[in-house]
């Protein structure tokens, strides 16, 4: 294997739970760099010596100053290579500390990828839904409102959405999830990928809703949460029934329009009369 001697910006994906999934090459990468940019060097202290490498350390991180990515511009420019890592999995995934690459690529200096784990790949792989078109969106936001609004603004992709969430907000996303795309869009939800205590649960959103409320081991650790994008006729007529809803909602109360809209969609009337009332308020 022929490695860059110099001068690269080598950005190193690490295992994102099982220190054995760390590539050979990515191994020899770490040993050979001047220097390790690391997101946390207390957390990567454990990976670097289970390893036994000993290339220095600096913090990197997405609240570092402009002076931090200043001295790793040095190294580089000083012909030196420099490996960046964050805690765990892809770098710079789901993390603006995209910009040193912006800045390297913009002074001509090479940047090479050295692929690994992602959390986001590994938990689509094993899914089972679509995999040929897919929208990774982060973090949703954590205040309801703007929660809300994002899932609106998604509901009618069709491409399977990805999301990363914290466990103390798993709960109310569902939740919130349920009454804007449904309790019947398929779902996925991935926790603590290649850990100790890895699961993995497959349903319908308003399923894996029940199976977090009723297990509160399901809201901790990393969770990844994959929502089926809106392809099949369920999903279309659903979002016509929210629209014969919110008509019927401006003459009646809640039960008698989710009562009506059954009657002309044929879903739900239970599903419906929930819908109405998160449109009513």
């Amino acid at each position: 294997m022929t490695l860059h001697p110099c001068g690269i910006l080598y950005i190193v994906a690490t295992p994102i739970g099982n220190l054995g999934d760390l590539s050979l090459r990515a191994i020899e990468t770490l040993q050979s760099a001047d220097i390790i940019a690391c997101e946390d060097t207390r957390h990567s202290k454990k990976l670097l010596e289970h390893y036994h490498i000993k290339s220095p350390t600096v913090s990197y991180h997405e609240y570092s100053d402009r002076s931090s990515v200043d001295k790793i511009l040095s190294h580089l420019e000083r012909n030196q290579s420099v490996a960046l890592i964050s805690d765990a999995g892809t770098p710079l995934i789901s993390d603006p500390g995209y910009r040193l690459v912006v800045e390297a690529r913009e002074r001509g200096i090479d940047v090479v990828p050295i692929p690994g784990s992602c959390a986001l790949v590994a938990a689509l792989s094993v899914s089972g839904l679509a995999t040929d078109r897919f929208s990774f969106q982060g973090f949703l936001p954590a205040k309801k409102q703007q929660r809300t609004v994002t899932l609106k603004a998604l509901r009618g992709s069709v491409s399977t959405l990805i999301f990363y969430e914290a466990p103390h907000r798993l709960l109310a996303t569902l939740d919130d999830a349920v009454a804007v795309m449904g309790i019947a869009r398929n779902a996925f939800m991935a926790r603590e990928i290649t850990k100790k205590y890895e699961t993995f649960n497959r349903g319908t959103l308003g399923e894996l809703r029940e199976v977090v409320a009723l297990d509160s081991q399901q809201q901790r650790g990393e969770i990844v949460l994959i929502i089926a994008g809106a392809v099949d006729e369920y999903d279309a007529k659903y979002l016509d029934a929210e629209r014969i809803l919110a008509v019927l909602l401006n003459e009646l109360p809640p039960s008698k329009a989710a009562s009506l809209a059954s009657k002309i969609t044929g879903l739900s009337k239970q599903e419906l009369y929930t819908k109405a009332l998160s449109l009513a308020d």
